[in-house]
């Protein structure tokens, strides 16, 4: 017996330089199977979590997809577009903490909440223009856009329509960042337990766009937001021909409440979490502002999103405007400008007037007279930003 564990003592070390380079091996292979993988990987832990806020015809769903088509991002677009279909009959100050415990279940890739919003047959394709995630057009839920490339909305809605609903939670779980796009919101204190969650690593990305260039595009899309302005109003009655102006008066009055929030004085739990990005901005130099809010949330530019980025924004059209939600390469700069050539210069004045203290707190100069306005030469946009309005993680910056 003693023999018997001497001689296996001895064969053990003598094969031990063999198993050790065996194990070394595996891991390596391991290694290299997860990178060419990324699927199969087990969940990520510890996620980062994105709230892009803006408000309709922004510029949002563009940025999205920005978001979307990274390959690190679980992406939602308007998840808070449950809540009020579903509870269409009342206001959004009712409303707006089902969309804060709605967002707080989807972040952590809990999506049982979709109960109280959803049919018990509900797909992957139940959820609000659910084609616009790259992540439901990629395996673990379709294999129609291989890891890393650009999903195309056209396929993706061929062949990813009516998926088991459970894949949601697969794909969810196996990404770094969590990216909820909202447009439902209108302040910031709603939010604050989200802040104060430990399970959550909140930031959020506040996108503007110039007020006059939203009243355009909300004119042209009138239609598609007859409920959410009714939502919006709290169900008053407007008077005729004042409802956009109304609507526009509460959109920039959001804009102003929550910055003020978020840079005056705000609280510690909101530090290093908030950055503002104003449309204008990223149309002009859309890599440079798109690497800022990458690093702002801990992504990295990858050479796919680089060259889908400037196709996006140097393209030739401009906008369809049968569909308000359609992301497509556009020249953005062009199509930042249009109002000045499309919307009467008596409604300009109006959007001017409702709107002032956004516009001034968020440098849009206002135009003096109906020359001015479409002097596209002129430059309304005082690409200088006002101090202390980004706020970069960990750190308090000025640009």
């Amino acid at each position: 017996m003693r023999l018997f564990f001497k001689v296996n003592f001895k064969t053990l070390m003598l094969l031990m330089p063999l198993v050790l380079l065996q194990g070394s091996a595996v891991v390596m292979f391991c290694n290299w199977y997860y990178e060419l993988s990324p699927y199969d990987s087990p969940p990520v832990d510890r996620k980062v979590h994105v709230l892009l806020l803006s408000s309709w015809r922004s510029g949002s769903s563009f940025l999205g997809q920005v978001f979307g088509q990274h390959p690190s991002v679980f992406y939602l677009m308007e998840p808070g577009w449950h809540v009020w279909s579903t509870m269409r009959t009342s206001g959004a100050k009712t409303l707006r903490m089902a969309v804060r415990d709605l967002m707080r279940s989807v972040f952590q890739c809990d999506f049982s909440v979709m109960d109280s919003y959803m049919p018990k047959d509900r797909k992957t394709s139940s959820f609000f223009t659910w084609y616009q995630s790259r992540a439901l057009c990629s395996p673990p839920v379709c294999s129609v856009t291989p890891f890393g490339q650009i999903s195309n909305v056209e396929e993706c809605q061929k062949e990813c329509h009516d998926l088991a609903f459970e894949k949601v939670t697969n794909s969810c779980q196996i990404y770094s960042h969590v990216v909820l796009k909202e447009t439902r919101i209108f302040e910031l204190e709603s939010l604050y337990p989200l802040f104060q969650d430990p399970n959550l690593d909140l930031r959020i990305v506040h996108l503007i766009r110039d007020p006059r260039a939203v009243y355009r595009s909300r004119n042209e899309s009138a239609l598609s937001f007859e409920m959410d302005n009714a939502i919006v109003l709290e169900h008053r009655a407007a008077p005729q021909g004042k409802e956009q102006f109304l609507i526009m008066k509460k959109i920039c009055q959001s804009h102003i409440r929550i910055n003020k929030t978020a840079t005056q004085d705000p609280p510690a739990f909101l530090k290093g979490r908030y950055k503002l990005v104003r449309y204008e901005d990223v149309t002009r130099s859309p890599l440079q502002e798109i690497i800022d809010i990458y690093d702002f949330v801990g992504l990295e530019m990858t050479k796919e999103m680089e060259d889908w980025i400037l196709k996006m924004t140097h393209g030739r059209g401009t906008g369809n405007l049968n569909n308000a939600f359609e992301v497509i390469s556009r020249n953005a700069a062009q199509v930042s400008q249009a109002w000045r050539t499309m919307v009467p210069y008596n409604e300009v004045k109006s959007i001017q007037e409702v709107c002032k203290e956004a516009m001034s707190m968020l440098r849009y100069k206002a135009v003096n007279s109906e020359e001015e306005q479409k002097r596209l030469d002129m430059d309304l946009y005082m690409p200088e930003r006002p101090k202390g309005f980004a706020w970069e993680s960990g750190k308090l910056q000025s640009h």
